[in-house]
């Protein structure tokens, strides 16, 4: 489920020589006197480059506007439906379009495709680069109209799979709900296919904010029909927005495709190499996403059997965890995979320029998740209350959020991290690899996941629904599992990375300050309204890490804090 920025060339680079052809000569007409090459420069000592992160920055501005919307859209959604059972049926339903969107836009067609048409572009092949485009667009149409008409006509069984602990009324209507949603979710993945493109020509912008018009469909049906139906009408009348949605979402980004491409004429050439390749790396990445959203699917069929409003609560939970994963992990990864896929020159050239940027992107990446997911562990309930608390959603209910963002928390930082080594695979074109620890991790998340959520609150005494709690505890700890496989195999492959020791101890000190600040203001203003109290408490909370960074010698937050008081500074004057 991006902006006109220009990828400087990775210093020491042969133009036209790949990874998979160090070490083989490149035939040249020779000039009578050659001049010896200059030594390559590695990417640590040459001039910084700004350019990716510039697109990271692009493409977090358009996640940012497009998850502020959408949180929008489910505090609305917790506004009419709260933890109710149809919350649950249309939370179980609506998971199938964002099956389809993570594993077709996120996973499968941007680590497949977009290393193809990058290298063709850098290579200045537009023709060939169209022509894969297009190719890839006809296929993408078939095979989806396929899976729609299947996913239709098997939606019973479906639901079976997804929330088989539903009693018949709540299985009715998400049987109601799935096929309502296919059609929306096949516009979506050719929507994907819109975003690969994009992204390849650095236009991240228009693609990560197309999700607005999408989330503004689905508001304005539950605004335009919260009063006048009842729950389980309005749970329709919200999907079929979210079908017109999704229409939206490819329309809006369509254009700009049709403007970037050569030419647009569909076609089948399935005799195209680099369409080939491309079909070769999609099926293993599809696979490794596929089973990653299985996971996703295991949970909520986990949480089906824990009770009313657990599915729903779920839900609201993971559109939080996922917040920090899209706007830090995703911004950065989909800005690295193209400039990645484009290094060239010889193996230590091409390993240098790797490191450098895999090291300089978890950084940043770990510059915000750190106190995203201390933030959800220690003051969750301010967080789910200020964003939720309304209408049926009482306080109980942000308080039960807060247990399962607690749970989710111990992994986010680990399954951020993850999703760059991922990108760095994709970039070398190599998709086994993650498949393989993706299968691990989803293994595992199964079975703990079925003995912490099933079995551990009948042990310790508690309420079922604390179960899923559980579920994402384990879900943490395969987190944290493939994470170390993905940072070891590529270790061993282009030499150490990762973050230092003595910056990550710097971050969680910051981000530990934070919490005593907030914590101790959330004691002063226990009974105050949801959004003063959060106003007060988030804010300490991150003028606390920022300043407790920049003390302690923290780029990052020394780069923020110096530009906003430069800011301050000239308006002073």
């Amino acid at each position: 489920m991006k902006d006109d920025v220009n990828l400087e060339q990775p210093a020491g680079a042969v133009a036209g020589e790949s990874f998979e052809q160090v070490g083989a000569g490149t035939p040249a007409a020779a000039p009578q006197t050659p001049a010896p090459p200059a030594p390559p420069v590695p990417p640590s000592q040459a001039k910084p480059d700004t350019s990716t992160g510039r697109s990271a920055f692009f493409v977090g501005a358009g996640i940012l506007i497009s998850r502020i919307v959408g949180l929008i859209r489910q505090r609305i959604f917790a506004h009419y439906f709260g933890s109710s059972g149809e919350g649950d049926a249309f939370s179980a339903a609506f998971r199938i379009p964002n099956f389809l969107q993570n594993v077709f836009g996120e996973g499968a067609l941007s680590a497949s495709f977009i290393p193809v048409y990058a290298k063709l572009l850098a290579q200045k092949d537009d023709e060939q680069a169209g022509r894969v485009a297009n190719a890839i667009f006809c296929i993408l149409a078939l095979v989806t109209s396929i899976i729609v008409l299947i996913g239709v006509l098997a939606t019973p069984y479906i639901v079976t799979a997804i929330a088989a602990g539903f009693e018949e009324e709540r299985r009715d209507l998400t049987i109601t709900l799935v096929r309502i949603f296919f059609p929306g979710a096949g516009l979506l993945v050719l929507s994907a296919w819109c975003l690969g493109v994009l992204n390849s020509h650095h236009r991240f912008f228009i693609s990560y904010t197309a999700p607005v018009a999408w989330n503004a469909a689905i508001i304005f049906a539950l605004v335009f029909y919260g009063n006048r139906l009842d729950l389980a009408q309005l749970a329709e009348a919200t999907a079929w927005g979210s079908v017109v949605g999704s229409a939206l979402q490819f329309g809006v980004q369509l254009p700009a495709v049709l403007r970037l491409l050569e030419s647009v004429r569909p076609a089948l050439e399935l005799a195209s190499e680099h369409v080939r390749q491309v079909l070769r790396s999609f099926f293993p990445v599809f696979i490794s996403r596929g089973v990653v959203q299985i996971s996703a699917f295991v949970d909520a069929f986990l949480a089906s059997f824990l009770g009313e409003g657990a599915v729903v609560a779920l839900n609201y939970a993971q559109s939080l965890y996922t917040l920090p994963v899209s706007l830090f992990g995703m911004s950065v990864s989909a800005a690295e995979l193209p400039a990645m896929s484009k290094s060239l020159g010889a193996t230590e050239v091409v390993a240098e320029t790797l490191r450098h940027r895999l090291d300089q992107g978890l950084q940043r990446i770990s510059f915000f998740i750190v106190p995203s997911a201390m933030a959800f562990l220690a003051l969750g309930d301010v967080i789910a209350a200020v964003l939720y608390q309304t209408g049926k959603f009482t306080r109980d209910d942000s308080i039960y959020v807060w247990i399962i963002l607690a749970g989710a928390s111990i992994g986010l930082l680990a399954s951020t991290l993850g999703r760059l080594y991922s990108s760095t695979y994709y970039a070398l074109r190599d998709t086994r690899t993650p498949l393989i620890f993706a299968v691990v991790r989803v293994g595992l998340t199964t079975a703990v996941g079925y003995v912490f959520s099933i079995h551990l609150p009948r042990w310790l005494g508690v309420d079922q629904r604390l179960g899923v709690a559980g579920l994402m505890v384990s879900s943490s700890i395969a987190g944290w599992v493939e994470y170390v496989l993905l940072r070891r195999s590529l270790n061993a492959r282009i030499g150490r990375t990762g973050l230092a020791f003595s910056y990550t101890a710097k971050l969680f000190a910051a981000a530990s300050a934070g919490v005593a600040v907030g914590w101790g203001l959330k004691l002063l203003v226990m009974g105050w309204h949801p959004v003063p109290l959060a106003i007060v408490v988030l804010g300490g909370y991150g003028t606390t890490y920022f300043a407790v960074g920049y003390l302690l010698g923290l780029n990052q937050a020394r780069a923020i804090l110096g530009r906003i008081f430069r800011v301050l500074k000239m308006r002073g004057k």
